[in-house]
């Protein structure tokens, strides 16, 4: 291509179009190199200075959903994250599953006592001496980042529940964290304050090959609002049943059957759900 395109991001900020950006995600998603280079060609075609890059994810979404519906899939994940609705519930079980998935024994939504006031934390998490206390940050709106303040306040609601946790038998040798997980990103100063303080902090691509994106790649716990397969709200249905994964979905097979949905469509959603529940 001959004039630097510029493109924008969600956050407004004006970048020049890096095609090895595209071509890494697609890979990422499993694509075929021979679909990726089609990808790029008729995405490099149709590109305009000022175009968003919302624009050219609908685009490139597209193609690949009419080639390759799991490798779409996969391309829809941080959108897909975006999809959990309102409430951020459904976000806090993905975590916790993330976290059973990784070893840990966790639980979503407890009510814990501090030394100065109650907390309600979303998971908390404990693998051997490992006692976390993990607050989730859901936003639905990819341009939302988490300052400064996210961590600060979590710390500090950490720092009252440690103290109560002390004091607990058996307690004495664990090493208590707190912790930050988000469907977004962290902002320079929210990680800068996280490390100095001693918080497990974990965004959509922070820590670098080990964010959001590359765990639920790797243990295939891929959110069934991944799925092009099902209806936005058939999503929600299933949401509503507190049901967050396609391995969910894989492993129980009848809640289409609940939901409504007629047995043709049964064969192709649970082949893509268990597709996507591959780890890799």
């Amino acid at each position: 291509m001959g004039n630097t395109i510029n493109i924008v991001k969600h956050s407004g900020d004006t970048v020049p179009f890096d095609v090895d950006k595209l071509i890494n995600s697609l890979r990422r998603a499993q694509a075929s190199e021979e679909l990726v280079q089609q990808i790029v060609f008729q995405v490099e075609e149709q590109i305009y200075d000022g175009i968003t890059t919302k624009k050219i994810y609908q685009m490139a979404f597209k193609m690949l959903k009419g080639k390759s519906r799991v490798s779409a899939s996969k391309y829809k994940l941080k959108k897909a994250l975006m999809e959990l609705g309102p409430s951020g519930f459904p976000f806090e079980k993905l975590v916790g599953k993330l976290m059973a998935y990784e070893g840990f024994t966790t639980q979503v939504g407890v009510i814990v006592q501090g030394n100065c006031v109650q907390h309600e934390i979303d998971v908390i998490a404990q693998k051997d001496n490992n006692h976390y206390m993990i607050e989730c940050k859901y936003h639905s709106d990819q341009g939302r980042f988490c300052n400064v303040k996210i961590p600060l306040y979590i710390h500090s609601r950490f720092l009252d529940v440690e103290k109560q946790w002390e004091l607990q038998k058996g307690h004495e040798a664990k090493l208590h964290k707190g912790g930050v997980y988000t469907n977004t990103r962290f902002t320079t100063d929210a990680i800068q304050y996280g490390k100095c303080v001693g918080l497990l902090l974990t965004s959509w691509d922070y820590p670098m090959g080990n964010g959001l994106k590359d765990r639920i790649d790797k243990l295939g716990l891929h959110p069934l609002t991944a799925l092009t397969t099902l209806t936005k709200a058939e999503k929600a249905k299933l949401l509503d049943k507190g049901i967050v994964l396609c391995k969910d979905l894989h492993e129980n097979p009848t809640l289409l059957k609940q939901i409504g949905i007629d047995k043709k469509r049964h064969k192709k959603i649970l082949e893509d759900s268990e597709a996507l529940c591959k780890s890799t």
